[in-house]
């Protein structure tokens, strides 16, 4: 006994599958897929193609700048050895230092603005002494305006610039040719730039920019962490010599820090300077 035939609605029988195309609501047919493996002329190309050869992704061609691992060695042994600095101003002659030893690049300084002190500067390299005491002296210069504006400041021929004539005989003169400042910003404590003189005229190589800046990047974390070391140190100062005023005046602990405050307004330094010398002095007389 044969299978029941199924039947088929006339409706359906005969009829066209259609599909509706999205600019013109015009119907076009379906053309059902053969299965099966296609032969002859075309039997290479993938599943789904559309004539024409198949196509392969061209090789990715030599990654661009530095080498990754290369980035990771220059930013350990910086933070390595701006953590071992016993203050400050060493942190930022060992940044110069690093940035220096880049290939290409004959000198670099390091210049940080902190709130109502005097600037705090380092350089390390052969040549740039004079331009660097100019543009500090006039408050004018690549590394100022790259601290004051928070961006890179680049210039291809420092003899010839336009922002800065002042600088164009320190520059001929230091052998300076062209700079890449970068700005610094230690965070809530100061700001100020990294400076790099390549050993020609025009921009600064990509792949030495980039190293700079991740040293640059790397360092504005490291020097607030030794900020925050120093003022924990300094508060720790600060409270001795208020102790020491208070045992030698007989005051209280507010006139203590107000002596202390006018001590370091009238000899033009730092209140942690007068307390460690405060109380250095006072160790002394105590022997």
């Amino acid at each position: 006994m044969s299978a029941p035939k199924r039947r088929v609605p006339a409706a359906q029988r005969g009829a066209r599958l259609t599909r509706r195309t999205p600019e013109d609501g015009a119907t076009s047919p379906v053309i059902p897929r053969r299965s099966g493996k296609r032969s002859g002329k075309g039997s290479g190309r993938r599943s789904g193609q559309r004539g024409g050869p198949a196509r392969h992704a061209a090789p990715p061609g030599p990654a661009a700048g530095p080498h990754p691992v290369e980035i990771a060695g220059h930013l350990h042994e910086l933070t390595v050895r701006l953590l071992a600095a016993d203050s400050l101003t060493q942190a930022l002659d060992r940044l110069a230092a690093a940035t220096a030893a880049l290939p290409g690049v004959v000198r670099c300084s390091v210049v940080l603005i902190g709130e109502g002190g005097p600037l705090t500067e380092a350089a390390a390299g052969p040549a740039g002494e004079t331009f660097d005491r100019l543009q500090y002296a006039d408050s004018s210069g690549p590394g100022l305006e790259a601290a004051r504006t928070r961006t890179v400041v680049t210039a291809a021929d420092l003899a010839a610039d336009q922002r800065w004539p002042e600088l164009w005989d320190a520059a001929r003169a230091d052998g300076l040719r062209a700079v890449a400042a970068i700005p610094l910003d230690v965070r809530r404590t100061a700001v100020g730039a990294v400076s790099v003189y390549p050993d020609r005229p025009g921009d600064l190589d990509p792949e030495v920019m980039v190293t700079a800046m991740a040293l640059a990047g790397q360092a504005e974390v490291l020097l607030g962490e030794l900020r925050r070391r120093e003022a924990l140190t300094e508060g720790a100062e600060v409270d001795r010599a208020v102790g020491v005023i208070i045992a030698q005046r007989g005051c209280g602990v507010q006139e203590a820090y107000a002596v202390l405050q006018e001590s370091a307004q009238r000899l033009g330094l730092d209140r942690g300077t007068i307390a460690a010398r405060l109380v250095t002095a006072a160790a002394r007389n105590a022997e």
